[in-house]
């Protein structure tokens, strides 16, 4: 199993994800999780945004399959809009089609998504909607492509991996996109597995979107494509109006203040709330290299050990089951 495999699989282990919501705070999760309550998280943004960077807020939830629990992330996601516009804040919603009932009904689903992207639109917020895994891809543009028929304020994820993603990005060119290289483990009847094709067509899809699309979101932490964008957008005269650089909440700090600081548009994604396990361990399978980033920030020796146990009887788990 790859170091990105095995992040995958406990991304998706439902007992640590419990575990983790029951014991964050103690995990030191308020590196990486801005805060576990609105009123924490807004304090974060007027951090960021008092440094010259926007935000977009993602209210953390994984394991959705009960129309309550729907219904009070979409409760939860309209408090945010609400304090957004009531505090002129310079952020805007990051969601998952998945927390506001897409595995539980597509129409279900639709409804709540319209009611956040409808009140997000009178006040003038944008909505991006995250994507996930391949299964969930389609209905999920489908969804867009329905919301964005009436209100023109939402905007998607593009992820590279994907063998379908060239056509998707000319598709989509006129909407705000975030371009990332893509977190979940996929088949390879549908994504590619090698690295440096991921990292190929992750360039090649930025270039594209930079010169054809609406507005640009590059989604890294790797300073080489930083360093390859600011060189492509020079040559071609792209404004930096049309781009945005995004980073994680609590990953390279520094270089989010120095680009932001270097006149780039610079957003930060801003997670919040208790169910964070699922949404970090992503990352760390998205780029391994993000555990350097934050494990002196984020792990105790007490915590290590307590992570240790957790990982081993889940690897212990996994392998009893093989033999079986």
């Amino acid at each position: 199993m790859s170091l990105k495999d095995f992040f995958i699989a406990l991304s998706e282990n439902q007992t640590l994800n419990s575990a983790a919501q029951k014991y964050g705070l103690k995990f030191g999760a308020q590196n990486v999780v801005a805060g576990t309550n609105i009123d924490e998280v807004v304090a974060s943004i007027k951090y960021l945004n008092a440094q010259g960077i926007s935000c977009t807020v993602d209210n953390l939830g994984e394991f959705v399959f009960e129309k309550s629990a729907a219904l009070a992330a979409k409760e939860q996601i309209i408090a945010v809009i609400e304090r957004i516009h009531s505090e002129n804040l310079d952020a805007h919603i990051s969601l998952k089609p998945s927390q506001l009932g897409l595995d539980i009904e597509y129409e279900f689903c639709y409804e709540n998504l319209i009611e956040i992207v409808s009140l997000a639109n009178q006040y003038g917020i944008f909505v991006n909607f995250d994507m996930e895994n391949y299964v969930r891809l389609h209905p999920s543009f489908e969804l867009l492509k329905k919301i964005h028929a009436q209100y023109d304020n939402v905007g998607t994820v593009i992820q590279a991996y994907f063998f379908e993603s060239d056509a998707n990005v000319e598709k989509y060119k006129d909407y705000r996109l975030r371009l990332v290289k893509g977190a979940y483990k996929e088949d390879d009847s549908v994504a590619y597995q090698n690295k440096a094709d991921i990292d190929r067509k992750f360039i090649e899809q930025i270039e594209y979107h930079l010169l054809h699309g609406k507005f640009t979101s590059i989604a890294t932490h790797d300073h080489n494509v930083i360093n390859h964008v600011k060189q492509f957008v020079a040559q071609h005269n792209i404004p930096y109006e049309k781009f945005e650089f995004q980073m994680l909440y609590g990953f390279r700090k520094e270089m989010q203040f120095t680009l932001a600081k270097e006149g780039y548009n610079f957003c930060t994604y801003v997670p919040f709330g208790s169910d964070w396990y699922g949404y970090f361990m992503r990352r760390l399978a998205e780029r391994p290299q993000n555990l350097s980033l934050v494990t002196k920030q984020v792990f105790t020796k007490k915590t290590n050990t307590i992570l240790a146990v957790a990982i081993g009887a889940f690897i212990a788990g996994r392998f009893t089951k093989r033999k079986k």
